[in-house]
């Protein structure tokens, strides 16, 4: 199975958190995506997940109802 980009395509970037606040990865996580074994995106999407739950924006993000792969 393919793991799925986090992208939603509402790129702009929390200057603050150094966030997408579309995707909430970091720019080195978006740069590398494409490169990234599966293990490694399934990775970024916990961090995805982490920081929804941490920085109090889970609500506020475009991308925060989007599901990582196998956590249905």
């Amino acid at each position: 199975m393919a793991v799925p980009s986090p992208c939603i395509n509402v790129c702009t970037v929390d200057e603050a958190r150094g966030l997408c606040r579309g995707c909430l990865r970091t720019l080195d996580e978006i740069a590398r995506w494409s490169s990234m074994s599966e293990q490694d995106r399934l990775q970024v999407w916990r961090q995805i997940r982490l920081r929804q739950q941490a920085g109090g924006t889970a609500g506020d993000a475009p991308g925060a109802g989007r599901t990582p792969p196998g956590a249905a």
